[in-house]
């Protein structure tokens, strides 16, 4: 008789499942990005990971990848006559969240909000690019100041560079204002037009021809080298608040690259837009990036607020501190292990796991483990920095043995003043 195969599922194509103990870094990337957006102020906020399609349509931009290929809409029921998307970006969600609960109102402008999540897009998957990835971003919302702008990217480069990463790049570009940008349009519009692009790419150009400066095919960057700078084209306000924008990222330090042809991957960005690349990560270099976006809130139906804010990305940052050899200080999820002989030692001990928990010692016990030898190979993987093992002849004395795990020294502790030892050792 064969044995019958059992029939198994995996993860969807394009996403991955996040296990111990690389979960544990993933957090730590979270909390480290978002550290000094709440030192300076800025709230978590969450929204829903799905909106109404005309919400990324209209903020994103019709023109963008993002809209016309990558987006997951839902189906819905024949009855309802709404039109649904997973989120494949945080900006405009976030922006609609702040307008919908009215916080421009509340007379303390800028709003300044964090968020942390994953979203998604229908994209080839490769290393670097899933279908379902996860970002911490900030948004400054209200406010037209270049000293915002420089703000929060000089807060994402302390993120990066307290998470112990060097080998990374900012790149920063200017994309002008409503009044000068249309001068550089139809420049870059007379430019393209001489140009072999191939019918997507004109149609593309037709609603947004900056658009084209981001295509990355070879053979369209190889025909775009003469293309007009928009540097070029700025009016003397925006040229002066890009020099602003410089002259406070000098002032604290952090090193730019201009990248006259950096318009990233949305149509909402207007003045400062920058991107942090990653020198060893390849194709998929991009860990974060973002810029100011002054018409996003009247594209999607709010009044004139600009605003400004970037997105990095986790993976990305994983894949960057990996690809550096960095490895973070993380504290063991485990400071003391319990280990159990017998069955009444085994209630003792569970009792004092529940009252070191309860005072905030990361504690476990040996559950399930037959035998002294297993259970120690068990607290030796879990990383606790203490073992207490206890039998029957140990609580007929009135002790237990406490087991440092690097110098391996053991010593009978008693019961009663367990938990005051192991406080004691600051766990």
């Amino acid at each position: 008789m064969t044995e019958e195969k059992l029939s198994t599922f995996t993860a969807p194509k394009g996403t991955y499942d996040l296990l111990p103990p690389t979960s544990a870094i993933f957090l730590a990337v979270r909390e480290a990005i978002s550290a000094p957006a709440r030192r300076a102020g800025y709230g978590y906020i969450e929204t829903p990971v799905f909106e109404d399609v005309k919400l990324f349509s209209r903020g994103v931009g019709e023109s963008t990848d993002i809209v016309t290929k990558e987006m997951f809409t839902l189906a819905r029921r024949p009855e309802s006559s709404e039109s649904l998307a997973l989120r494949p970006e945080g900006t405009a969600s976030v922006v609609r969240a702040a307008l919908e609960a009215n916080l421009h109102k509340l007379g303390n402008l800028p709003v300044k909000l964090w968020y942390s999540g994953n979203f998604y897009r229908y994209e080839r998957p490769q290393k670097g690019r899933y279908r379902q990835f996860s970002q911490v971003g900030a948004e400054a919302i209200g406010a037209e100041d270049p000293a915002l702008d420089a703000e929060l990217i000089i807060l994402a480069d302390d993120a990066f560079r307290s998470l112990g990463l060097s080998d990374y790049s900012l790149l920063l570009n200017s994309l002008g204002d409503k009044q000068c940008r249309p001068v550089y349009r139809a420049a870059l519009v007379e430019f393209l037009a001489g140009l072999d692009l191939d019918e997507e790419t004109r149609r593309r150009a037709e609603i947004n021809p900056l658009r084209v400066l981001d295509d990355k095919r070879a053979e369209v960057q190889a025909q775009l080298v003469d293309a007009p700078r928009l540097r070029d084209y700025l009016c003397e306000d925006c040229k002066a608040y890009d020099e602003k924008v410089r002259e406070l990222l000098t002032l604290a330090g952090v090193a730019f690259t201009d990248d006259p042809k950096l318009v990233r991957g949305l149509d909402y960005y207007t003045r400062t837009t920058f991107e942090f690349v990653h020198n060893r990560l390849g194709a998929q270099s991009a860990i974060g990036g973002g810029g100011r976006y002054d018409g996003l809130s009247e594209m999607i139906g709010g009044p004139a607020l600009p605003s400004v804010g970037w997105a990095l990305g986790v993976d990305r940052t994983y894949l960057a501190l990996e690809a550096e050899g960095v490895v973070l200080d993380l504290p063991a999820s485990t400071a003391v292990y319990a280990v159990a002989l017998s069955e009444e030692a085994k209630t003792v001990l569970f009792a004092r796991t529940v009252e070191l928990r309860r005072l905030g010692v990361a504690t476990d016990l040996a559950f399930g483990v037959k035998g002294i030898k297993n259970a120690m190979k068990s607290a030796d993987r879990s990383g606790a920095r203490f073992a207490v093992i206890a039998g029957d002849r140990d609580l007929a004395e009135g002790v237990v043995q406490l087991k440092d795990m690097e110098s391996g020294e053991q010593t009978p502790v008693a019961l009663e003043a367990l938990v005051t030892t192991l406080k004691e050792k600051q766990l």
